[in-house]
């Protein structure tokens, strides 16, 4: 069993139970000294010190206009990150909306005082009280970047984009007449049942699926049946960019689920490397920064949290990542490298079409207790990318 799966079976517990409220924390009231380090739990290419490309630094100038001395831990799944968050150690994390009620809920994560964020305002309106960070009326987060999962696929097997997920779904012989058996690749994560769930809503109506992250038991036994079917196309489970991007320079990966970020890279390395949205849509991921319940340097983080909304920040990780800025202004007001056709072509004006990551709960739309729980998505996904 690998980390990550002993991880994940280990969280299955951990992560059962999902509630509408948790605890009640006391609310910062202002923003005191900083106290010299500041732990973020992110995701890769979200926290940028020049490191893989001088270019892309929003870390260095921070520590010295603050003093808050920044560690970043890469998380790889958003399991991974309740993980974390779990044991504690770190002040922030930027979540997705799988994950981030999880948090609210176990009472891992406090309630923002946005008065003490200046530039809240700046940020856009349909994310300010976003369902994924707000409870009751509180926010429990900044939020960050947002974006589609996109289809990555070598251009030279692909003359031109796919128009369908089936090339990862279905056994068939791709656009230069070899199979696509052992050449295609998968997200190494339960919210990828919803990927499945949403390529049924499509070639599937009669199955009534109506939202992905909400699957009676009939609905989600269709879509455990299509992925234990990838599983015999599948060379690689992915959940390390890096790792991914390896796959698709060396080993003869040709087309998967992806992120901007990974695109990104690899076309700027002169890889025959495209993105598309295919006909059935994309799920997607908007990314809150939330902080730790048990924070030890909370005026450090919320220093971050007005230095993340800066428009040069945000308009420099949106080309850096290939996502949508939760700042707009930062598409078009020239502070940063992005313009108002790059966050186009990243999908600014797909909000509407995007089904956005959040934890499937059992009392769900299809009433009390209809709807498959988060914690069956995380030990049925062990079975299925296990083979079994």
């Amino acid at each position: 069993m690998t980390k990550t799966h002993a991880m994940k079976r280990a969280a299955v517990m951990a992560l059962a139970a999902v509630t509408a409220t948790g605890p009640a924390f006391a609310q910062m009231t202002a923003v005191g000294q900083g106290e010299g380090a500041l732990s973020i739990v992110a995701w890769a290419g979200y926290v940028e010190r020049g490191e893989t490309d001088p270019k892309f630094d929003w870390v260095t100038k921070f520590e010295a206009a603050t003093g808050c001395k920044v560690s970043v831990k890469t998380a790889n799944t958003s399991d991974e990150m309740v993980a974390l968050m779990n044991e504690g150690g770190f002040d922030l994390v930027t979540a997705s909306g799988d994950a981030s009620l999880r948090l609210i809920a176990g009472g891992k994560v406090q309630e923002i005082n946005k008065d003490l964020v200046p530039s809240w305002s700046t940020i856009d309106p349909r994310l300010q009280d976003a369902p994924w960070h707000t409870v009751d009326g509180k926010h429990y987060g900044v939020p960050y970047m947002w974006g589609p999962n996109v289809l990555m696929y070598n251009t030279n097997t692909f003359k031109e984009a796919p128009t369908s997920w089936n090339v990862v779904f279905e056994k068939m012989d791709l656009a230069d007449g070899k199979s696509n058996e052992g050449r295609v690749q998968a997200y190494d994560g339960p919210i990828h049942i919803a990927d499945a769930a949403q390529y049924l809503m499509f070639h599937k109506p009669e199955l009534g699926i109506k939202d992905p992250y909400e699957l009676n038991e009939d609905q989600y036994k269709a879509a455990l049946d299509l992925l234990r079917a990838q599983r015999l196309l599948v060379s690689r489970y992915w959940h390390d960019a890096f790792i991914q991007i390896d796959d698709f320079k060396n080993e003869g990966v040709v087309a998967s689920g992806s992120w901007p970020f990974q695109v990104n890279l690899l076309k700027g390395e002169g890889q025959p490397i495209a993105s598309t949205i295919p006909q059935e849509g994309a799920t997607g991921w908007a990314d809150t920064t939330m902080l730790h319940a048990d924070s030890e340097h909370p005026n450090c983080a919320y220093m971050w949290f007005e230095h993340q909304l800066s428009s040069n920040l945000q308009s420099d990780l949106s080309v850096w990542f290939g996502a949508v800025p939760s700042v707009p202004a930062a598409c078009t007001d020239g502070r940063g490298m992005q313009t108002a056709e790059g966050c186009d072509a990243n999908g600014l004006k797909d909000f509407d079409r995007i089904r956005f990551w959040r934890t499937p709960v059992a009392n769900c739309s299809q009433g009390e207790g209809a709807c498959v729980p988060y914690y069956r998505w995380v030990s049925d996904y062990i079975g299925v990318i296990g083979g079994r």
